[in-house]
C-alpha cells in the first residue's frame, strides 16, 4: 500500500503542477466568468485546469475513476476515484484575490486517502496522506501542524460566505457568538490556514465530494479533525455541513452550538 501511495502521490503532485501552469497566466487578467446552473461562476481558468488534471492522472492511473466539478465522472466502477476542482474559490480567482486553490483529492470507497491543497499564485501547497503528517511548502512562512485552542471562547473562526448557510445561518451565528472572532472568506486557503495554526474552527455548508475530499488528509494530517455538522464522517452522499477544527477538544463544542435545540439539523 504504501508503494502504491507514494505512486498516486506523484500523480497528484504532477496535476497540481500542470494545474498551476494553467491558471498562472489568467490571474488578474479580467478573464470572463460564466454562470452554471447553481448560479456560480465558471472560467476557461476552471474548466482547462481540470481538463489539465484529467489528463496527467489518466495517463498515470488509468484504472482509476475521476470525479471533478466542471466535467463529471469517469469510470463510476472504480475502486479509486480521484475527486477535483480545479478552482476552489472562483469568486475570489476573478475578483483578483489570491484566496483560492486547487484540490486534488484520491478517495479509497468513501475513504480520502490523500489531498492536496496548492495556490497556483503564491506557490503554496498542502500535501496529506492517510497515517502521515501533513507537509506544506511555501514562501509565505508557516508550518504545518495546527495549534492547541480548548475553549471554544478562543477560537478564531472562519466562513467562505454567509450566503452558503440559507435557513442555517442562525446555527452558524450561534456558534459565531460562541467564539473569539468569526472571518468570512478563503474557501480551501482557509482550511490550510487551519493546518498551519491560524484559524481554529471553519464551519460550511453547501460542499460537494470536490470541496471536502481533499482538505480531510490535510487537516487530519496537521493534528486537527474534519466531520459533518453532527461530529460523523464526511460521505459523498452527505448533506455538505462541514466542520473542521485545529484542535479535536473542539469538536464536541462546535457540534453542540451548531445542533442545539434544531431536530431538523439533527435528522
Amino acid at each position: 500500500m504504501d508503494d502504491d501511495i507514494d505512486i498516486w502521490l506523484a500523480a497528484a503532485l504532477a496535476a497540481a503542477d500542470a494545474a498551476r501552469d494553467v491558471i498562472r497566466p489568467f490571474f488578474r487578467t479580467a478573464v470572463p466568468a460564466d454562470q452554471k446552473a447553481d448560479q456560480s461562476p465558471v472560467t476557461i481558468a476552471d474548466r482547462n485546469a481540470e481538463m489539465a488534471m484529467r489528463a496527467v492522472l489518466n495517463q498515470r492511473c488509468p484504472g482509476h475513476g475521476i470525479l471533478g466539478e466542471e466535467f463529471g465522472l469517469e469510470r463510476p466502477r472504480a475502486a479509486l476515484r480521484w475527486v477535483l476542482d480545479p478552482i476552489d474559490g472562483t469568486r475570489a480567482f476573478i475578483t483578483g484575490r489570491p484566496t483560492f486553490g486547487s484540490l486534488i483529492g484520491l478517495l479509497e470507497g468513501e475513504t480520502p486517502v490523500l489531498g492536496i491543497i496548492d495556490q497556483p499564485v503564491t506557490g503554496e501547497r498542502w500535501v496529506g496522506v492517510r497515517g502521515r503528517p501533513t507537509v506544506f511548502t511555501g514562501f509565505l512562512g508557516g508550518r504545518s501542524g495546527t495549534r492547541a485552542c480548548p475553549a471554544l471562547a478562543q477560537a478564531e473562526l472562519s466562513a467562505t460566505s454567509p450566503e452558503m448557510f440559507g435557513a442555517a445561518l442562525p446555527h452558524f451565528q450561534r456558534l459565531a457568538g460562541q467564539t473569539r472572532r468569526n472571518y468570512w472568506g478563503g474557501d480551501c486557503y482557509a482550511y490550510g490556514l487551519l493546518a498551519l495554526g491560524h484559524i481554529d474552527v471553519v464551519a460550511e455548508c453547501g460542499l460537494k465530494p470536490w470541496d471536502w475530499a481533499a482538505l480531510v488528509p490535510v487537516v487530519e494530517g496537521a493534528g486537527g479533525r474534519i466531520t459533518d455538522w453532527s461530529g460523523q464522517t464526511l460521505r459523498s452522499d452527505g448533506d455538505g455541513r462541514v466542520i473542521a477544527v485545529g484542535d479535536p477538544t473542539l469538536l464536541h463544542a462546535v457540534v453542540a452550538a451548531l445542533m442545539e435545540g434544531d431536530a431538523q439539523l439533527t435528522a
